[in-house]
């Protein structure tokens, strides 16, 4: 039985479906969900740079929290968040060995085989790497 889900969540409609599924899963099967959103700092990115700088993450918290909250009402006391800096696959891969996470939850997201290429596929990664069941929600 599932009991700790992880979702890598970005705000786009597929990290949305996929925290709603964990959700429901977590509601079904008295388990917990740990949402992770990244802040990924790619090169040329001035305005992430200047944010970290200048913001600790609580404002990205608080966003996160407000979002969680709008996305699945009632579930407060099963979801676990946190913003977390680095690269997207590497931080989920991180969070299912620190948190002893036995479930991942991502979204994917249409992009084509140029975008693929050139900025590589979270759920690609995360489905090479990791060592527990991987759901993708579309």
């Amino acid at each position: 039985m599932l009991k700790y889900s992880l979702v890598g969540y970005d705000g786009s409609p597929s990290s949305q479906r996929a925290v709603r599924f964990a959700v429901d899963l977590a509601r079904a099967s008295g388990g917990r969900v740990r949402v992770i959103s990244v802040l990924q700092v790619t090169e040329g990115s001035a305005d992430t740079c200047t944010l970290m700088m200048s913001d600790p993450g609580t404002s990205q918290c608080s966003r996160l929290l407000q979002e969680l909250k709008e996305l699945a009402p009632g579930a407060d006391q099963l979801i676990d968040s946190e913003v977390v800096r680095g690269s997207p696959g590497d931080v989920l891969l991180d969070q299912v060995k620190r948190h002893s996470i036995d479930h991942v939850v991502i979204g994917h997201t249409e992009r084509g085989a140029l975008a693929r290429w050139l900025l590589g596929s979270v759920s690609g990664e995360v489905l090479e790497r990791c060592h527990v069941p991987v759901t993708v929600v579309r």
